[in-house]
């Protein structure tokens, strides 16, 4: 029971985490969906407002003859430029040029500059009749003059945009690059071209191209500003290849988990980004609270469910030793109740007969004190043992003690270890104090020199023979009328030993055999049947003399 209380709470406790963590990971991935789109719509916001730049930009620049640097940077100082444009590096005007005309672009292009200033890759490097060099990038800092010059027909990725961007004449977003801006750095960036045609004119001819360079990093982070950062990342992919390139990612993102992915339309490319929670994993701080505190009840349940148990099992244990101490108690009383009548039927018997024999009181007296003192030593014997069994030699020897010191006497005692019942061994002890009084009056017991020799054996595993032999003695004659002795040995002890008993007065000396019965202690001790159940001695149906 304390098992299955502790086994019951904990699932529930298990289950209640379970739901919680369910709880907790379904608000978690709308949380990044709602970051996801909220990311898609500001980095969309920011490809609007940088086309809208670029689209008045190519107006303006196609209605004038001549790009100049005064009217580049007014122009791009009237757009004002604020944070709605980070990432951006600027703007930047890269003509069309031809081949034949690169001397006159590269005396144009050093105009401001204390150095030469020449078209990269050259044309030696790399022969071309058309070029697209950079000729303007404003804000004019140290990093965007390190793009001024540079070509960017001659590179395929540029290329592709820029034709992309003549062919629909709108801002077009290029693939990955490395923006010359960083000089010997890897950033991938990428741009956002505008093509600007001459006039107004159907049969219009392109002029060159007004363009915004992005490093990929600074854009993808100015676009996670305008939403919640907090525990996730975001990474921004080149989504026209058939393996999306990675452009950029955040500090935060975490690879191999899952994310949540929004295609994003840039200025006529299409760009795949990426956004995953990056909280933590395992359990939640409520999720490890509810497991604590079920585990927690459920130990403190399992250990009182425990403690109430052991005390109804020792209960019962005290219950159950009480009713067997009560069954012992009342078969005790009822098994000395048995033998105390036996005792005093054997001592009614005993005053009978001695009283019925006697010839005076004195008799009487000295007849009636040997037995009861008989019958008394034996019962000794029983108590030494608990009332289990008793050895034969033992009972034999208690009867026989007065003689044993006596040094005219010789005793021989001659037998096996033989254990006998209780009321076996009272009977037994009478027969052999009759038989010891008979001789210390008139047998070999009585004059010095005289032996007796008590001999017994096992017959079977259920009875034994015990012989009394008197030798040495004086001659010894059949009796002129029975005795008190004799009816006590054949009639009372044969009776209770329920064997005859063969008693012989030979001349040479009285020999008298017994036949007593040999019992398993089952069949006398006393047995538990149950509590309530009655316990007897084996004895106890035996009817008294």
């Amino acid at each position: 029971m304390p098992v299955l209380i502790f086994v019951l709470v904990t699932g529930i406790t298990v289950l209640s985490v379970f739901a919680i963590e369910r709880g907790e990971q379904e608000r978690d991935a709308a949380d990044v969906a709602r970051k996801a789109q909220a990311m898609t719509s500001a980095i969309e916001r920011r490809a609007y407002t940088s086309s809208a730049y670029l689209r008045a930009g190519a107006a303006l620049l196609s209605t004038q003859d001549e790009v100049t640097p005064e009217l580049f940077r007014r122009f791009v100082s009237e757009l004002r430029l604020d944070a709605n444009y980070r990432g951006a590096e600027g703007i930047g005007w890269a003509p069309v040029v031809e081949a034949a005309e690169l001397a006159a672009f590269e005396a144009r292009l050093g105009m401001s500059r204390r150095d030469e200033q020449h078209v990269t890759p050259t044309i030696e490097e790399q022969p071309r009749d058309l070029l697209t060099p950079i000729l303007f990038l404003q804000p004019d800092t140290v990093r965007n003059r390190r793009a001024l010059g540079y070509d960017m027909y001659s590179e395929p990725t540029r290329r592709a945009a820029m034709d992309l961007a003549a062919a629909n004449d709108r801002p077009t977003a290029s693939g990955p690059v490395v923006l010359v801006q960083e000089g010997g750095g890897d950033a991938v960036g990428f741009l956002i071209m505008m093509p600007v045609f001459e006039g107004l004119s159907s049969s219009r001819e392109l002029k060159g191209f007004i363009y915004s360079p992005f490093n990929a990093s600074q854009f993808l982070a100015s676009a996670s500003d305008l939403v919640s950062y907090d525990d996730i990342g975001a990474r921004l992919l080149d989504g026209e290849t058939a393996d999306p390139v990675p452009m950029a990612r955040s500090d935060a993102w975490l690879d191999g988990r899952s994310a949540v992915v929004r295609e994003v339309n840039l200025a006529n490319r299409t760009m795949m980004l990426e956004v995953q929670s990056t909280r933590e994993e395992g359990l939640s701080s409520m999720s490890m609270i509810t497991l604590l505190f079920g585990l927690a009840v459920a130990s403190l349940l399992m250990l009182v469910a425990r403690l109430l148990t052991q005390q109804t099992l020792e209960d019962r244990r005290a219950i159950s030793w009480f009713e067997e101490q009560n069954s012992i108690r009342n078969s005790l009383t009822r098994e000395l109740n048995h033998r105390v009548k036996n005792t005093l039927a054997n001592v009614l018997s005993i005053v009978s007969l001695t009283r019925r024999r006697a010839m005076d009181l004195d008799e009487f007296a000295e007849g009636l004190d040997g037995r009861i003192r008989a019958l008394s030593a034996t019962h000794d014997l029983l108590t030494q043992s608990d009332w289990g069994t008793t050895p034969i030699r033992a009972v034999v020897e208690v009867e026989l003690a007065p003689y044993a010191r006596d040094e005219d006497h010789q005793l021989d005692l001659v037998g096996p270890h033989t254990e006998l019942a209780p009321n076996d061994a009272l009977s037994l002890g009478l027969a052999i104090h009759e038989l010891a009084t008979n001789a210390a009056k008139y047998g070999s017991l009585s004059v010095p020199g005289g032996k007796v020799t008590v001999r017994w054996s096992q017959i079977n595993d259920t009875l034994a023979k015990i012989e009394w032999i008197e030798s040495d003695g004086p001659p010894v004659s059949q009796p002129q009328r029975r005795g008190f002795g004799t009816d006590l040995i054949e009639k009372i002890v044969a009776h209770e030993l329920r064997h005859p008993v063969e008693l012989d007065f030979r001349p040479e000396g009285v020999r008298c055999s017994l036949l007593v019965p040999v019992r398993e202690r089952s069949e006398f001790e006393l047995r538990s049947k149950g509590p309530g159940a009655r316990e007897l001695d084996a004895d106890e149906e035996k009817p008294g003399p």
